[in-house]
């Protein structure tokens, strides 16, 4: 990098300072001075302890406040002249979660605003490389235990069971804000919270250790008594709980690396929204003379769909030359084929996957990227573990959802046309979602009409049959902005970076090979796709 574009560079980050502060001077710097001041900021980012619990009192953050200048003010000095992409692309992403713990002091504020925030229990594992949305620093992730538990693992459960009595305790003390729905929601995340906690109990081996049986019933009591507390002062609550537009385009551009802003995301989702209608109506067209999809009736023939399923995806990818197949994807993806569920109890996804799942097991590509973090870790320490803030999420997100149309593209459904007309539905259903949250974020609607958006908008109703999932979603987007449209705001990106990578192939006389634009994607590790296109292509951002 020469003086030039560092001077821009640092222009840049002025003016999206959120308070103004001009960096300090560029100093010269190495890669492993980055190493050394992430490793610093993960140490600090996670709070102090307090009685048991993490630390997310006013107090703590404003006395903590000096340390936090000082680290990105070292970041923000370093001076990355000579740096490869691939490092500069590490520099930005410490940047983008600096920005995003500055954000959460600033506005989010999800320790006084977002009651779900305090959920402690886990039961299942994320598909995605953390938890989506806030949450706090000391989780009990029930996911990774085995019932009857051993020595070291009833001794780990055991001081994670004893994080949820105090910080329940913290929670009334911080809750403060003013977040009406964010407030209602979350009293529901706390209440199964407690469910949850008394199953555990019927578990294997619970019943009959007195020390585990009374710590679960500690955490639930106090679950319990939280629960009844964000009732006693929910009627108190009477604000908005979306961050604005301005908020939510500084924060997509700062700390989730997307170059597009609130009204840039309106008008990609309800373009991608009309397209996934359209092309729906097109492809029932096309097909109105063959016989319609054939649901599973019975587990019998759900799991015989379901491993017929998994072959020719499997099959598809490795015979089509469509990435390098690994021999841990297969075992991922069989971990999740599912199973028979009775007709009146299926979500939106499991409609679907009735008739053919592939289009879900496409967007099951999540499950090979976590079995690649597991078992073929990021070179990269920065790139190795979750990126915090789900900043991911453009990433994993967008990549689940594009591949389910570039499979289908590619000839997946050469053998079934009328399973391209469900990847639509679920095209339709993302942007619909999206959109909602959009709305939502700008407090022009609440989150019950955004829902209502939501399943209007979804094609054949296949999200009115099932509400649970809908308060789910919608209740994860109005916690955690951007994530509602990532599925969509992604996949473009994705779409862009192909075109770009394809382009530049093009341009130099080179073959193109949807294996090496795969490969290449999947080698650079779970960033946002705007850094990714800039290692696979070296052009930054948006189309030059």
């Amino acid at each position: 990098m020469n003086k030039l574009p560092l001077l821009l560079i640092l222009i840049v980050l002025y003016s999206c300072s959120p308070r103004g502060e001009a960096p300090a001077a560029s100093t010269p710097a190495n890669y492993q001075d980055l190493l050394s001041l992430f490793r610093e900021w993960r140490a600090f980012e996670r709070p102090p302890m307090r009685a048991g619990a993490p630390d997310y009192t006013a107090e703590t953050f404003a006395r903590r406040q000096p340390a936090f200048r000082q680290l990105q003010a070292r970041l923000l000095a370093m001076d990355t002249t000579g740096w490869t992409v691939p490092q500069r692309v590490d520099w930005q992403l410490v940047w983008a979660e600096m920005n995003g713990y500055d954000f959460n002091l600033r506005v989010l504020k999800p320790w006084a605003r977002d009651p779900a925030f305090y959920k402690s229990l886990w039961m299942a594992r994320s598909d995605v490389p953390a938890h989506e949305g806030p949450t706090h620093h000391h989780t009990t992730e029930i996911w990774t235990y085995s019932f009857p538990l051993s020595d070291s693992a009833r001794a780990r459960l055991l001081d994670d069971l004893s994080v949820i009595p105090p910080l329940n305790e913290q929670a009334t003390l911080n809750l403060t804000g003013n977040a009406r729905e964010l407030w209602v929601a979350g009293i529901r995340d706390i209440r199964r919270q407690s469910q949850n906690l008394q199953e555990i109990l019927q578990w294997p081996g619970v019943g009959e250790d007195p020390q585990l049986s009374a710590a679960l019933q500690a955490a639930r009591a106090s679950t319990d008594e939280l629960a009844a507390w964000l009732e006693a002062e929910a009627p108190k609550k009477n604000g908005p709980s979306g961050i604005g537009k301005e908020h939510y385009s500084w924060y997509q551009r700062n700390v989730h690396l997307l170059p597009l802003s609130w009204e840039e995301e309106v008008m990609i989702l309800k373009r991608e929204l009309a397209r996934a209608w359209a092309s729906l109506k097109l492809e029932e067209h096309r097909n109105r003379h063959l016989p319609p999809l054939q649901a599973a009736d019975s587990p019998q023939a759900y799991a015989a769909l379901a491993e017929q399923s998994a072959q020719s995806l499997m099959r598809f990818l490795q015979q089509q030359e469509i990435l390098t197949v690994k021999d841990y994807f297969e075992p991922a993806l069989r971990q999740h084929l599912g199973a028979y569920v009775p007709q009146q109890r299926r979500n939106f996804f499991w409609i679907g996957a009735h008739y053919d799942p592939r289009p879900l097991y496409s967007h099951f590509y999540h499950w090979f990227e976590l079995a690649r973090m597991d078992t073929e870790p990021h070179p990269s320490e920065i790139r190795r573990g979750p990126l915090l803030y789900n900043i991911f999420d453009s990433r994993n997100e967008g990549t689940a959802t594009a591949v389910e149309e570039m499979f289908m593209q590619a000839g997946l459904y050469d053998d079934a046309p009328r399973v391209r007309e469900i990847v639509y539905i679920m095209i339709a259903q993302r942007a619909a979602r999206g959109l909602g949250s959009l709305y939502a974020h700008a407090n022009q609607m609440s989150m019950e009409a955004a829902g209502g958006i939501h399943a209007e908008w979804t094609p054949r109703g296949w999200m009115k049959t099932e509400k649970e999932l809908l308060l789910f979603e919608q209740h994860l987007y109005l916690r955690q902005p951007g994530y509602g449209t990532s599925y969509i705001t992604g996949k473009y990106l994705l779409e862009e970076t192909l075109a770009a990578f394809a382009r530049k192939k093009e341009l130099a006389g080179e073959e193109f090979r949807l294996k090496d634009f795969f490969d290449q994607l999947n080698a650079i590790g779970n960033i946002p796709i705007s850094l990714g296109r800039w290692e696979m292509t070296g052009e930054q951002l948006g189309l030059p």
